[in-house]
């Protein structure tokens, strides 16, 4: 199995629009961050986790010439806004894209994308066939099965996800105990780390590395990064050993 990240930023996505800070203004590739998304590849299949506004970028980037599964976390717009460049994929596999996401994401879907699921099919709409998800079941993909891992995101429920040892978890600031036995043994984690400030919705920088720490994986990544926690080359710097700092384009490589 082969994870790449696609995206490592924030919902503003870094550099963020008019701004001049030195994160926005750097030089260095590793400070480009689209929004948050990885990709999952198994045996000659692809599976795709979220698909935010950087989705069709992402997809020419990383050379992705087939999707067969797309896994939504939750339905804020970072996350399911570029779900219409499914089209591509529909045309050249001549085939409804898999989505499998929980009953309330679905809701947001049918609600956000309307055309998509009305009675009438104009030409050239997104198709996709829905499968619904639970936090309690795990499911199969491909051959590979998904332990859904229910986080909180202030007071929205997301979905994280751990594909044998390798567990990855975005939009969150609160894991319930039950939820965290299900990543224990996790070998590389990948948590999202918004700032060093206190946030409503998301883990600090401090906060993911003492969740790290008591989870214990032999090696994790920090994601959805903001501007505001800093340089790439900076954070990596106060990190722990085994704890990175993601980047768009990092490879993982899973043996059986």
């Amino acid at each position: 199995m082969k994870v790449t990240i696609l995206g490592s930023g924030t919902s503003q996505g870094v550099p963020v629009i008019a701004c001049d800070c030195a994160v926005c203004q750097s030089s260095n590739p590793k400070d480009k961050r689209l929004r948050t998304s990885v990709l999952i590849e198994h045996e000659g299949k692809v599976i795709v986790i979220d698909a935010g506004p950087d989705f069709r970028y992402q997809m020419l980037r990383a050379n992705v010439q087939s999707l067969d599964a797309l896994i939504l976390t939750h339905e804020h717009k970072d996350h399911i806004a570029g779900l219409d460049d499914i089209r591509a994929f529909n045309y050249k596999m001549g085939m409804k894209i898999p989505i499998y996401s929980t009953l309330h994401v679905q809701s947001a879907l049918k609600r956000e994308y309307e055309y998509v699921f009305s009675g009438i099919k104009y030409p050239g709409i997104p198709e996709v066939e829905l499968h619904t998800i639970a936090n309690d079941k795990p499911f199969t993909i491909v051959g590979l099965e998904f332990i859904p891992i229910e986080v909180m995101h202030y007071k929205l429920p997301v979905l994280g996800f751990r594909i044998k040892d390798f567990t990855y978890i975005t939009d969150a600031n609160f894991i319930a105990p039950k939820e965290k036995e299900k990543v224990i043994g996790t070998k590389t984690l990948i948590l999202n780390a918004l700032r060093k400030e206190k946030h409503i919705s998301h883990f600090t920088m401090e906060e993911a590395i003492t969740l790290i720490q008591e989870l214990k994986p032999k090696m994790a990544y920090l994601t959805h990064i903001s501007h505001q926690l800093g340089l790439h080359d900076a954070i990596n710097e106060e990190l722990p050993p085994d704890i990175f700092c993601a980047f768009d384009g990092l490879e993982m490589e899973f043996l059986d």
